[in-house]
């Protein structure tokens, strides 16, 4: 069990993947890395989430995995999770080889004494997304049902190779696919049926959304029980039900719609026990993540009660019957 003090808050390695130079950052000399590290332990954070939309870990050559280890042991930084961005298992195209690199992430990870590996069923941005000023203004990639029983095949085969190195999977909640909602993220964790496996619950991703939604505590409700790793941001959101317009931009977890000081304090309730990671876009992400950590840091330091009287007693394992799922 985590104190308040050591729980882990990792930062999203935002640094995109090319150097400033406009070089690969997989390929850029290990001063370019340090630079970058040293700006985020330099706010702060002592965990990462080395994101594959930053370094591919899984694409490095055995020495240059043991330089950037040794990058991260000079500024004092670990990896509590490595997330899996825009890789999914199920992309007609690149399904297969997203698995293996995916297969190689996890060992990487157990490498690194990550927790974590968190995998999603997003796929490439379309034209339209990247020419929006926020890509989740456009239509973007729907999954198709009929690939969702491989789909389950395939993250059970990972959880099995997680499990086996001692880490857990997490499935990020995103739009318009196996788990674009709450209903369809726990019918999933159900029917893949793993104790590996649990739920990133990224209801940041739904609500910034402009279609009707849910409000965020009922979404949180549904999952929180069952998730174990947590991509932790929050935005503006109004919606006017006269003209149906609606607005929304990411902001500093303690100003958005959703109210994370009491949203955090149920998930302790219900025994969530998992790392979190600061994600934030546009601005300084660097500095509002910061800010973040230190909110959710002061959050946890008031909830302190909450989290020794959860160590004196057991945590059972979540039950994903129907009936669970539909309670």
């Amino acid at each position: 069990m985590y104190t308040p003090e050591n729980w882990p808050i990792a930062c999203k390695m935002n640094f995109g993947p090319r150097a400033e130079d406009g070089s690969p950052i997989a390929t850029a000399p290990v001063r370019v890395w340090e630079d970058q590290l040293a700006q985020v332990a330099g706010v702060g954070f002592t965990e990462i989430d080395p994101m594959d939309d930053w370094i591919p870990i899984a694409e490095l050559s055995p020495q240059r995995f043991e330089e950037f280890r040794g990058a991260l042991d000079r500024f004092g930084l670990h990896v509590a999770a490595i997330s899996i961005g825009r890789n999914s298992v199920v992309d007609v195209e690149h399904g297969e080889r997203n698995v293996a690199t995916i297969h190689a992430t996890i060992d990487r990870a157990a490498d690194l004494g990550a927790e974590i590996v968190n995998v999603g069923f997003q796929q490439a941005l379309t034209p339209p997304q990247k020419e929006a000023l926020w890509f989740w203004l456009a239509e973007g990639h729907h999954d198709d049902p009929a690939l969702r029983p491989l789909a389950i095949e395939r993250v059970r085969e990972l959880c099995d190779h997680a499990q086996r190195r001692g880490l857990q999977m997490s499935l990020e909640m995103y739009e318009d696919g196996f788990l674009g909602t709450p209903e369809d993220a726990l019918a999933f964790l159900r029917d893949v049926d793993h104790p590996a496996l649990g739920i990133n619950p990224d209801i940041g991703n739904l609500i910034r959304l402009h279609r009707p939604m849910p409000t965020y505590d009922v979404m949180y409700d549904q999952v929180l029980p069952y998730s174990n790793y947590w991509h932790i941001k929050n935005y503006l959101r109004d919606e006017d039900p006269a003209t149906g317009a609606y607005f929304s931009a990411p902001v500093p977890l303690e100003y958005g719609v959703i109210d994370y000081r009491t949203i955090i304090r149920r998930a302790l309730r219900v025994g969530y026990s998992g790392p979190f990671m600061t994600e934030h876009y546009g601005s300084d992400w660097l500095g509002v993540g910061a800010t973040n950590a230190r909110y959710i840091r002061e959050v946890l330091l008031q909830a302190r009660s909450l989290i020794e009287a959860r160590g004196t007693t057991s945590q059972e394992a979540p039950d994903l019957s129907l009936s669970a799922a539909q309670a």
